[in-house]
């Protein structure tokens, strides 16, 4: 149904003048930058299980590795350590944005 309802807008636009086809084509088919580039970039995907932006979008927040197993042998200390959360430094917030997580991140 939605494809019929498409190609009937499609075909009407194409009865209209030709002063008015480039326009409605346009509204039609919107483009993007990314679009327009012709290419998309690649999200890094350990970047994207690991990291998790803040509410601000100004930061970036990780779990830290080596706290879910083989726990007997170390220190109270040392795991509570571990279960704290670490937060991106400057430097790594600017390399998480352009780089590694271009397109955002929940």
């Amino acid at each position: 149904m939605m494809l019929g309802r498409l190609a009937a807008t499609y075909q009407a636009i194409l009865r209209t003048p030709t002063t008015y086809n480039a326009v409605a084509q346009r509204a039609m088919f919107s483009t993007t930058p990314v679009a327009e580039a012709g290419y998309k970039l690649k999200s890094h995907s350990g970047a994207k299980k690991r990291w998790r932006s803040l509410g601000s979008g100004s930061a970036f927040k990780r779990g830290k590795a080596c706290h879910s197993h083989n726990n007997v042998h170390k220190s109270s200390e040392r795991k509570n350590r571990l279960s704290t959360t670490a937060y991106s430094n400057h430097t790594q917030t600017v390399n998480l944005n352009k780089r590694l997580l271009p397109y955002g991140s929940n």
